[in-house]
């Protein structure tokens, strides 16, 4: 019996209650977390923006120790220090063949799955992305596990499984950029602050944070922004001032609203590359006239999981981290308990901090 936040409806708040988790079976884990992060898709699996079968326990960015293992499981150990991958890829569908993992059509089966039953009623539960990291233990697939990166606390690990991996991909795979060029990161969130550190470590002459929040700017100077404007009407006329009237050469949008979404877009230069992370809902809807998009010459995408394979690029962030280059407790600015989650979703709402992190 463990300690879960278990989301009994879409729409419903968070009940903090026990559950019983039954032993691994053949090709599973049973991990004892160390950790788990709060990210705004976990809201989202909350308010019905993204859909995933209920009752449910969320939480997908997490790291802790293996407990047991099933029968056939060879590449992790009871002991072991782990980071969940709450999106595997299956290698077979079309998209796995062409490479592009993070676009597995089956990735997310798992989250279809009876993983455990709560102890009151003994009435089912799904692993919400997959890995139900919102859980004092879990149990996952095993191609749900990676190892973690020697001498990385699992605490800090924990943010390697969504926020860094994100921010991460979408500098390195998504927008692909280049050392020199001129970055707008909107949204200073999570994924945001690792978004401005995988720019600052790329080499970007000016990175610019773009936020509501004046409250963030010290936030965003420490993860490598160089300028930080209050997101406002006037945005996007402000980063074409900083930037000798031009525009960025890659506006990064980390919130997944609609005007966000067309101010990044109008921020870029002509010719330049503007990426959407942020996960938005059906009701936002972004417009551009067919003149526009000859004119400037922009690259316009979406974003997945940072467009990333996390067996490849955890070594690489692993490396970043051991340098110092990547600074992961720059992205926590609050440590919080397993009912410290519905407040962190209030602060997530009204825009305030980075990355909550509940701490078993």
């Amino acid at each position: 019996m463990v300690r879960a936040a278990v989301l009994p409806a879409v729409g419903s708040p968070l009940e903090i209650t026990d559950i019983d988790l039954p032993e691994p079976g053949p090709g599973q884990v049973r991990i004892k977390l160390a950790a788990a992060g709060v990210c705004h898709s976990d809201l989202s699996l909350t308010n019905g923006t993204m859909r995933v079968p209920v009752p449910a326990v969320l939480g997908h960015e997490g790291a802790g120790t293996v407990v047991s293992v099933g029968e056939g499981v060879t590449h992790v150990s009871p002991g072991d220090g782990v980071v969940l991958n709450w999106a595997p890829a299956c290698g077979k569908c079309h998209a796995c063949s062409l490479g592009e993992v993070w676009l597995c059509a089956d990735a997310l089966t798992g989250a279809g799955s009876v993983y455990a039953r709560r102890s009151d009623d003994g009435s089912d539960l799904h692993p919400g992305l997959n890995v139900a990291a919102f859980a004092e233990e879990t149990v996952v697939a095993a191609n749900c596990v990676l190892r973690a990166p020697e001498g990385v606390p699992l605490t800090d690990a924990a943010l390697l499984g969504c926020a860094v991996l994100t921010g991460y991909g979408a500098v390195h795979h998504s927008a692909r950029v280049r050392e020199g060029e001129t970055v707008a990161v909107f949204g200073v969130g999570g994924v945001g602050l690792a978004t401005l550190q995988a720019a600052r470590i790329v080499g970007a002459s000016k990175i610019i944070a773009v936020d509501v929040s004046p409250e963030k700017e010290e936030l965003a100077r420490k993860a490598g922004a160089t300028d930080y404007v209050v997101a406002s009407e006037t945005t996007a006329r402000e980063i074409r001032g900083l930037t000798g009237k031009q525009g960025v050469d890659v506006a990064v949008e980390c919130v997944g609203r609609a005007v966000t979404i067309r101010t990044a877009w109008e921020s870029t230069r002509r010719g330049g590359r503007t990426t959407v992370v942020g996960i938005g809902g059906k009701d936002q809807q972004v417009t551009f006239n067919a003149l526009e998009i000859f004119h400037f010459g922009r690259t316009l995408s979406g974003c997945v999981y940072g467009n990333s394979d996390p067996a490849k690029d955890l070594p690489a962030l692993a490396g970043h981290i051991r340098a110092g280059r990547l600074d992961l407790s720059a992205l926590v600015t609050e440590h919080i308990a397993l009912d410290g989650i519905p407040a962190a979703f209030d602060n997530m709402v009204a825009g305030k901090g980075g990355r909550a992190l509940v701490v078993f």
